[in-house]
C-alpha cells in the first residue's frame, strides 16, 4: 500500500508559461498580452503551451503555407505580424480618440451643471467649437465632432457625474468620526416640497467634507413626520449611524422645531431609544434668528420715509437719471442712495447712514422736481433725528433731544438686546464649548468636561504646543496633537468643527434650485434636478477617468 499523497491539480496561472518565439514561424501565432494570437485567424489561445497552438494551426490552417520554403514562411509570418500590429495602431488610435472625446463630453456636461445651463445648451457650444476650430486648426474638426453633446447625452452624463460625487461622499462617511445636518424646506414652481439636507462630516485626521445628502421631494404633506422620514431614510441610504450626528441645524419653522410632532423632538426620541447614552445638539439658523430678533426693534416710523423717499428715486427712471446727474452736478460725495431689503436686515443701517449723509441733497432734489414726500417734513422732527451724544452712535453726536424720547429709544435697545439673549439660548448654552475650542490655553480647565481636564493641564503646560497654537489654523492644530495623549480633546475638537451655525447653504441652493427649475424649465425632472444640484453645490472634483472607464463598459455591454 503507497504512503505517497495524490498530488494536487495544477492551476493553470501557476505553471508561468513563456511564448516561445519560435511557433510565430512553426504555427503562425504571436504573444498579445496573457494571450497567444493566429496571425491568420485573428483566433486567441489563453495559454502559452505549444500542443494547444500546433493543434490550432493543423486543425484550422491545414493547408496554408504547405507550398511555400522555410525562407517564404519567415517572410509571411514577419508579413502577417507587420499587418496585425498595424491594425492594433489603428484600433488603439480610434479607442483613445473615442475615449478623449468622452471624457470632453463629461468635462463639459460638468461645466454646464456647475453654471446652472441649459442642457440644451450643449449643441450650441458644439456649433461654436466646430466653427473656432475650423477656422483656428480644422485638421482636427474630426475630433471636436466626435465629441457628443445632445441633450440626451448631456442628461446621462450629469447624473453620471452626481452619481460618482455621491459615491465620494458615500466613502469619505465610512470614515466619520462626527457628523452633523443642516436642513430646510421650499416649494419649487410646481409646488413640489423639496428637503435638502446637507451633511458635514469629520474623519480621524480632521478631513472635513461638506456636501449635500440628499435633496427629498414631497408630493403630499409636509409634516414633522414626513420631514423625519426623509431625514432618516437618506441617512440609512448613506450608511449613516445615529451616534455619530453631532448636531441638527433647522431655521425653526414648526415642523421642524414643533414640541411633540416635529422633526427635531422625532430626532431625538429616536436616538434616545436608539442610543441612550447619547444626545445631539440643536439649533436654530443664526441668520433666521437675526431677522426674527429685527422685528422687536421698532422702527417703522423711521424706515417708511426713508424706503418711500428711496422708491421715488430708484423706482421711477426719469427720476434716477436726473437726481444721479444732479448729485454729480453738485459733486456730492455719494452718486446714489440704497435699495433696502427686508431679508437683509442688517442693511438698514447703510441705508440709514448713506440717507443721512445726502438728506439734504433728497431734500433739495424733491423741491426742485416739486415732489411732495413725507421725507422732507419727517426731517424737521426730532423724534425722527433722535440723536443723542452716545459713545457708540457716532451720528447720534449731532443734535440732542428729550429725555422722554431717549428714554424710549434706549428701552428699544434694551429690549432688542433681550431679544437677542431668548433666542441665541441654544448657542449660549455651549458657549463654554466654543470658548475651549477657540482657546483651550486660556481656559479655565475647572470649567471643561472632567474627561478633559487632565488633557487641557498637559496642553495648558506644553509650550511647544502652545508656540503651535499660535501659528497653526484651529484644525491644523487639532489634527496635530497626540492621538494618544489628546485622544478626548481631539474627539471633542471634531465634534465641534461639524457644528452648523446657520442654514444658509441651504438658502444659497433654493437660489439655485429656482434657476434651474424656472418656468422656462418646469419640466426638469426631480431626479435631474437632484443631480444639477449635487454637481453645482460640490466641493469634490469628478473622477472622469472612472466615468469614461464605465461608459466604455457599459457600452461595450450593450
Amino acid at each position: 500500500m503507497s504512503d505517497s499523497k495524490p498530488s494536487k491539480k495544477r492551476k493553470i496561472e501557476d505553471e508561468c508559461r513563456v511564448f516561445n518565439k519560435e511557433w510565430t514561424e512553426r504555427y503562425f501565432f504571436t504573444d498579445v498580452g496573457v494571450k497567444a494570437v493566429c496571425l491568420i485567424c485573428h483566433d486567441t489561445v489563453a495559454v502559452f503551451k505549444e500542443y494547444n497552438l500546433k493543434r490550432h494551426f493543423q486543425t484550422k490552417q491545414t493547408n496554408f503555407g504547405s507550398n511555400l520554403s522555410k525562407q517564404e514562411l519567415q517572410k509571411k509570418a514577419t508579413d502577417l505580424m507587420k499587418s496585425l500590429k498595424k491594425q492594433q495602431n489603428v484600433f488603439e488610435k480610434t479607442s483613445s480618440l473615442q475615449r478623449n472625446a468622452t471624457k470632453a463630453s463629461f468635462v463639459l456636461a460638468n461645466k454646464i451643471a456647475k453654471q446652472n445651463k441649459s442642457f440644451a445648451e450643449a449643441e450650441f457650444i458644439k456649433d461654436c467649437m466646430v466653427d473656432a476650430v475650423s477656422v483656428v486648426c480644422p485638421e482636427v474638426i474630426s475630433k471636436v465632432e466626435a465629441i457628443s453633446l445632445s441633450r440626451r447625452t448631456i442628461v446621462r452624463r450629469i447624473d453620471a457625474i452626481a452619481m460618482n460625487i455621491q459615491d465620494q461622499v458615500l466613502t469619505a462617511s465610512v470614515s466619520f468620526q462626527w457628523f452633523s445636518i443642516a436642513l430646510d424646506e421650499s416649494n419649487d414652481i410646481q409646488d413640489t416640497a423639496q428637503v435638502l439636507i446637507y451633511i458635514r462630516g469629520i474623519d480621524e485626521n480632521f478631513e472635513i467634507t461638506e456636501e449635500l445628502l440628499s435633496m427629498e421631494s414631497l408630493k403630499d404633506t409636509v409634516t414633522g413626520k414626513d420631514l423625519y422620514n426623509s431625514v432618516i431614510n437618506s441617512l440609512i441610504r448613506s450608511r449613516l449611524s445615529l451616534d455619530k450626528l453631532a448636531s441638527i441645524t433647522t431655521d425653526g419653522a414648526p415642523s421642524l422645531i414643533g414640541k411633540h410632532c416635529g422633526l427635531v423632538t422625532l430626532m431625538n426620541d429616536k436616538i434616545k431609544e436608539d442610543f441612550p447614552s447619547h444626545s445631539v445638539l440643536s439649533f436654530h439658523c443664526i441668520i433666521h434668528q437675526e431677522s426674527l430678533c429685527r422685528s422687536s426693534f421698532k422702527l417703522k416710523h423711521v424706515m417708511d420715509p426713508v424706503v418711500r423717499a428711496v422708491n421715488l428715486i430708484r423706482a421711477r427712471g426719469l427720476n434716477h437719471r436726473q437726481f444721479r446727474s444732479f448729485l454729480e452736478d453738485i459733486e456730492a460725495d455719494f452718486t446714489d442712495v440704497l435699495y433696502h431689503t427686508n431679508i437683509r436686515w442688517l442693511s438698514m443701517g447703510k441705508v440709514l447712514k448713506r440717507m443721512w449723509d445726502v438728506k439734504e441733497e433728497v431734500v433739495l432734489f424733491f423741491n426742485m422736481k416739486d415732489i411732495s414726500c413725507d421725507f422732507s417734513r419727517e426731517m424737521e422732527c426730532d423724534e425722527w433725528l433722535k440723536e443723542q451724544n452716545f459713545v457708540h452712535f457716532p451720528l447720534l453726536k449731532t443734535r440732542t433731544v428729550t429725555q422722554a424720547l431717549s428714554d424710549k429709544y434706549s428701552y428699544q435697545l434694551t429690549a432688542l438686546r433681550d431679544e437677542f439673549i431668548r433666542r441665541f439660548a441654544d448657542f449660549k448654552a455651549i458657549e463654554g464649548q466654543f470658548d475651549l475650542l477657540s482657546s483651550p490655553f486660556a481656559c479655565d480647565v475647572e470649567t471643561a468636561a472632567e474627561e478633559l481636564q487632565v488633557e487641557l493641564i498637559d496642553l495648558q503646560a506644553d509650550n511647544s504646543l502652545k508656540r503651535l497654537f499660535e501659528n497653526k489654523p484651529l484644525v491644523e492644530f487639532y489634527a496635530s496633537l497626540h492621538s494618544e495623549k489628546f485622544i478626548n480633546l481631539k474627539n471633542f475638537a471634531r465634534k465641534m468643527f461639524v457644528i452648523f451655525a446657520s442654514t444658509y447653504i441651504c438658502e444659497q441652493t433654493f437660489s439655485i434650485l429656482k434657476v434651474n427649475k424656472s418656468k422656462n424649465r418646469s419640466l426638469l425632472t426631480d431626479s435631474n434636478l437632484q443631480s444639477v444640484l449635487r454637481i453645482s453645490t460640490s466641493n469634490l472634483t469628478p473622477n472622469f477617468n472612472k466615468l469614461v472607464k464605465d461608459c466604455s463598459q457599459l457600452h461595450h455591454s450593450h
